[in-house]
């Protein structure tokens, strides 16, 4: 298999190149034992999970999901250089993507393509194929959603969300994953029925549409700003003031 991203778009500046995500690949691989990071392509969709939250998330809230599912700390003799690097790509990663989202309603997906010459790895004996009963389509997409899902997971604010089209938007991303219960297989067969995608390209754009329809649908949550109530009237500056001492509030506490 080879990581790919597909030129939906212009590479915009910044960005990370090809060679700097297969560097983010072994990186995130070098995490210590016995922590489990994800892995570029997982990173990528987890990454879009964060920036469409209907809450503002920063980055030392979600960068620990990212070194190990469980968020596990890092061990305290983590090699700084190596955490640097790796954490600088990820947050140009995160950028970009913001960014692309924001101004463009598009982005590029990092994504797993499978072919003659690149195969899935084998399995090891007794291992549970995770791709079993995907289409070829759902197979190179089901990791980037994993990720995206492993967002939704550790951050529920977006999954418990009273809003059927996001219910709706996140159903079209996680029709790419195995199903597990007779409910997600009859929504996943209408969802191939009504709106099949015979192409990983065709795939690959509803992907991208559904993750800029969820950043719309969760923008005005996100940047809410509460106002704040004054529980007693604003007091003038030479009106009493309340504490009682008799004096002009600008002579008593209004001189702070």
């Amino acid at each position: 298999m080879s990581l790919t991203t597909r030129p939906l778009t212009p590479a915009r500046a910044h960005d990370l190149t090809d060679a700097e995500f297969a560097e983010l690949d072994d990186l995130l691989a070098d995490t210590p034992e016995p922590l489990e990071p994800l892995d570029a392509v997982m990173l990528d969709g987890y990454l879009c999970g964060v920036i469409v939250q209907p809450v503002l998330l920063e980055p030392p809230t979600w960068l620990a999901h990212v070194f190990d599912f469980d968020a596990t700390p890092l061990p305290d003799d983590t090699d700084a250089a190596w955490l640097e690097r790796t954490t600088a790509l990820i947050l140009r990663r995160h950028t970009a993507l913001n960014r692309a989202i924001v101004e463009d309603g598009w982005f590029d997906p990092l994504v797993l393509e499978f072919d003659a010459e690149h195969p899935p790895a084998p399995l090891a004996e007794g291992e549970v194929d995770p791709m079993a009963g995907l289409s070829p389509v759902s197979q190179s997409l089901m990791p980037w959603v994993a990720g995206f899902q492993h967002a939704a997971l550790c951050f529920p604010d977006l999954s418990e969300m009273p809003d059927d089209a996001v219910m709706a938007a996140l159903a079209r991303l996680y029709r790419h994953l195995p199903t597990e219960t007779d409910e997600e297989r009859e929504v996943v067969a209408t969802l191939d029925r009504e709106h099949p995608l015979a192409t990983l390209d065709e795939a690959m754009e509803e992907l991208v549409v559904t993750i800029a329809d969820l950043h719309d649908l969760t923008r005005d949550a996100r940047y809410k700003v509460d106002t704040v109530k004054r529980e007693t009237p604003k007091v003038g500056r030479n009106d009493p003031c309340p504490c009682g001492s008799g004096k002009k509030f600008k002579q008593c506490h209004g001189a702070a």
